[in-house]
């Protein structure tokens, strides 16, 4: 993989249930975190943030809505997943960046997305499992979660848990560790 001038750091969350009504090939976006951070300097250069209105499961279960926050009226005015990836592409401008998220379920998400609407993604072929990275680096192999990989760093959560671009914050501030096991810049 070349150098990138940029990371993209990207979390998603999907429409989910607690009971198996919604099995993992059905979910859908309903929030798209993006932040766009600098290589050299690892200083965040610009955020993105949007809700994705479903198709195939229109309605948030309960549980999707406690774990997430997101609501309804969230979601029912929300873009569909072509025009947020169209405002995906404008975010990025000309700037070549390096899709990264924690885990590949973001890569898989946006995959199965993309199929169900016939589009292409704006992202680039190449992805980096930061989790992976991390555990690499630091955890003996063993793969955990943000909150647990900033407890270890000595960070404390920013935000609310299972919302894109909190997520997404929380995990570009782990990046310089996963780049150099240094200190987060601001």
């Amino acid at each position: 993989m070349p150098s990138p001038s940029h990371y993209l750091v990207i979390d998603l969350e999907a429409t989910c249930s607690e009971d198996g009504s919604i099995p993992r090939e059905e979910t859908e976006i309903i929030e798209i975190g993006a932040v766009l951070v600098e290589a050299e300097t690892l200083k965040t250069v610009r955020e993105m943030q949007t809700f994705v209105r479903p198709i195939r499961h229109p309605r948030l279960t309960p549980f999707c809505t406690k774990l997430t926050t997101i609501t309804q009226a969230d979601v029912d005015a929300a873009p569909r997943f072509p025009a947020t990836m169209a405002k995906l592409r404008e975010f990025l401008g000309r700037d070549a960046a390096l899709f990264c998220s924690w885990g590949n379920y973001d890569r898989n998400q946006f995959e199965r997305d993309a199929r169900r609407h016939g589009i292409r993604l704006p992202l680039g072929k190449d992805h980096w499992n930061l989790k992976a990275a991390f555990a690499r680096k630091h955890n003996d192999g063993r793969e955990i979660g943000v909150g647990q990989a900033l407890r270890k760093l000595g960070l404390s959560f920013q935000g609310t848990h299972h919302r894109g671009i909190d997520d997404a914050r929380n995990i570009a501030r782990i990046l310089p560790y996963v780049l150099g096991g240094g200190k987060e810049r601001a």
